[in-house]
């Protein structure tokens, strides 16, 4: 899916919703685990209920790895699912891969090729060498680990190196790289006041924005410091949406707090965008 494939998509549905499938068998209904596949039947009821509100699905791959061989086979299920039902929506694989040159490019096979996601989170501590294999795939993007939303970010995220906070370097040396406009950024939302600061670096990138909703980030501030011309922000929401119940309408509770989210976030576009800009769109 290009860029632009995914700037309609939010201009259609008004919304800029990213669905985390971080599905744990501990937390879906207690009445699907007789399913043959309980992991498969939870997310196709979560995205049969939300794709209307939703531009894209994330799913944190250690969540399937967990369940070894069964687990990767729900999750190759739960993505062609997607991709044959939904192709409009943007899937990525939070899978946080990076290292050498030889090994990055099979985890880019293996989540572009073979798993057709359409975007991937990659760490960026390797440098150039373990990020440009995952940006030769075209209408592909990588989305690399900025500022995230975790406690321990502050441990090295934020130390200065050579007077400028890291994570301002690897925004500034990543634009350096081969296919650099394929690559997106995840700023965590409880850092929403430093978006201000990645987008005097970044202004045109996408932006994957978790911690809204369960860990306490808040939609209006996140809006406020890093909407820019196209939106140009995907929000993850996960627990607040997927374990909204554990009754067996389970789905349509899930559809209804996306749909809130969805009308949040519509409302933040009328906010940022002129009159005669939203009529075009």
């Amino acid at each position: 899916m290009t860029t632009q494939d995914l700037i309609a998509q939010i201009h259609k549905k008004k919304s800029f919703l990213c669905i985390g499938l971080d599905t744990d068998l501990d937390k879906i209904p207690t009445y699907l685990l007789t399913e043959e596949d309980p992991i498969f039947t939870f997310n196709k009821a979560i995205i049969d209920a939300t794709h209307q509100f939703a531009v894209a699905y994330k799913a944190n791959t250690a969540f399937y790895e967990a369940q070894g061989r069964k687990g990767w086979k729900s999750l190759d299920k739960t993505i062609d699912y997607i991709n044959k039902n939904h192709p409009e929506i943007f899937t990525i694989a939070d899978a946080k891969r990076g290292d050498i040159g030889n090994t990055s490019s099979m985890y880019a096979k293996a989540f572009f090729h073979e798993m057709a996601f359409d975007a991937v989170t990659v760490t960026p501590y390797m440098g150039r060498d373990s990020v440009e294999p995952f940006l030769e795939f075209r209408d592909k993007h990588t989305i690399l680990l900025a500022l995230t939303s975790n406690e321990g970010a502050f441990d090295f995220q934020t130390l200065k190196c050579d007077g400028t906070d890291l994570y301002k370097k690897v925004l500034e040396t990543s634009k350096s790289y081969k296919n650099s406009e394929q690559l997106m950024y995840v700023v965590g939302a409880t850092k929403a006041e430093y978006l201000a600061e990645v987008r005097k670096i970044v202004p045109d990138s996408f932006l994957l924005v978790p911690g809204v909703g369960a860990q306490g980030g808040s939609l209006e501030e996140v809006c406020k410091y890093g909407m820019n011309k196209d939106v140009g922000l995907l929000i993850n929401s996960s627990r607040a949406i997927i374990y909204a119940s554990q009754t067996s309408n389970f789905s349509e509770i899930a559809a209804a707090k996306a749909e809130v989210m969805q009308r949040e976030m519509a409302n933040q576009m009328r906010l940022f965008y002129p009159k005669n800009q939203r009529d075009e769109n």
